[in-house]
């Protein structure tokens, strides 16, 4: 296991809000971003966390591929719906928003909805869902991607990994939070495997001669060349239900493109027929579902947590200790690190210090490499 470095939640907030200011985000929006990449880190997905810091926000503005500025246009607006054109600014900020939209809504209709098109990566999704049942609301989310999956009997990169996320309230210390993306695994997942030298485990990625990859560093340039794709939920071909995950990609692949007319599948690469960088243009949705419009906030809130209660006291598999609910591993990560910090990985530690030196921050790492 690799030796990790503990640093405070406050010391890795105020670097990275210091960064993407100086690389042009204004500092509330700088502030928002911050927090979706920390709250990937405190529920303990680490794929999504500090480790993208870097490559997918930092490195991108720096590219001109993605804008440091959101500007959010309104396309379209009814009392429970609108549209929003992002226009290639931050994912995160332009998806705070249109999930706070879709809340607002839901408060005076009881749903609200809100889609958004010409977006960047908008971090951990459900950031967005958990956004809604602090309000007492169910929250679902989904996105777009890069085209990273193939069809189930294809082997061409065409979906992206696409995650369809669910929030729910309960009378727990914890919401029921469904994060899951509709591929097997996720780029990111493979990016921090190759980050600790990690392999994929076989039946995860595909090749363009429909064999199975697992040299984590080499499907990374393989997805990059579209020879290799990642499987859908359930692995390669019917045998374990591949197809289940693929029908579930395509839907959000739909939702995130027909409803505000944007793009999708190959048109999400991120690069033009001459091989250059470009914006990816991705689509969002959000929807938030107000319980006091149904039975009422309270009787949900315990009808969910009698189910998952009852979910977890049921018989146990030999050799097995507990059963988990959506969201229970997240909340007990981030009982361990609350006080303790964010564990950096040598990887994550080289980045902060490589984006520290290339902006001229001058910060005083707590840390050395």
């Amino acid at each position: 296991m690799e030796d990790r470095t503990y640093v405070s939640w406050i010391f890795i907030e105020s670097f990275m809000v210091e960064a993407f200011k100086k690389v042009g985000i204004p500092e509330k929006d700088a502030y928002i971003c911050a927090d979706v990449l920390m709250e990937s880190d405190k529920r303990g997905i680490e794929s999504h966390g500090i480790n993208r810091f870097k490559p997918i926000y930092i490195d991108r503005i720096l590219d001109k591929i993605q804008k440091p500025v959101t500007k959010i246009d309104v396309l379209k607006e009814t009392p429970t719906t609108a549209v929003f054109d992002a226009n290639d600014g931050m994912g995160m900020v332009a998806s705070h928003q249109a999930m706070q939209v879709a809340i607002d809504k839901a408060k005076k209709y009881g749903m609200g909805m809100v889609a958004v098109r010409n977006s960047t990566h908008y971090g951990i999704a459900g950031y967005y869902a958990t956004m809604a049942t602090k309000a007492g609301m169910i929250g679902i989310t989904g996105t777009n991607a890069r085209p990273s999956i193939a069809p189930t009997f294809g082997v061409e990169n065409m979906l992206g990994t696409n995650p369809l996320t669910f929030g729910l309230p309960t009378d727990e210390d914890f919401p029921f939070v469904l994060d899951c993306a509709t591929s097997i695994t996720q780029r990111g997942k493979i990016e921090y495997f190759a980050k600790i030298g990690k392999d994929t485990p076989e039946g995860m990625v595909v090749g363009r001669d429909g064999l199975a990859k697992t040299d984590s560093k080499q499907i990374l340039k393989d997805l990059k060349t579209e020879n290799a794709a990642l499987a859908p939920l359930g692995g390669i071909g019917e045998e374990l239900a591949g197809y289940k995950g693929y029908g579930y990609a395509t839907i959000v692949e739909i939702l995130s493109s027909a409803l505000q007319a944007g793009n999708f599948l190959k048109m999400l690469s991120g690069v033009n027929k001459s091989g250059e960088k470009t914006p990816y243009h991705l689509g969002h949705f959000f929807m938030a579902i107000d319980t006091e419009a149904f039975m009422g906030l309270e009787s949900f809130k315990k009808t969910a947590g009698d189910i998952l209660r009852e979910l977890r006291n049921s018989q146990k598999a030999p050799d097995s200790q507990r059963i988990f609910t959506a969201g229970e591993k997240e909340h007990e990560a981030w009982l361990e690190r609350k006080d303790k910090g964010l564990p950096l990985t040598k990887a994550s530690k080289k980045d902060i210090q490589e984006v520290n030196e290339m902006l001229d921050l001058n910060i005083n790492l707590p840390f050395k490499l």
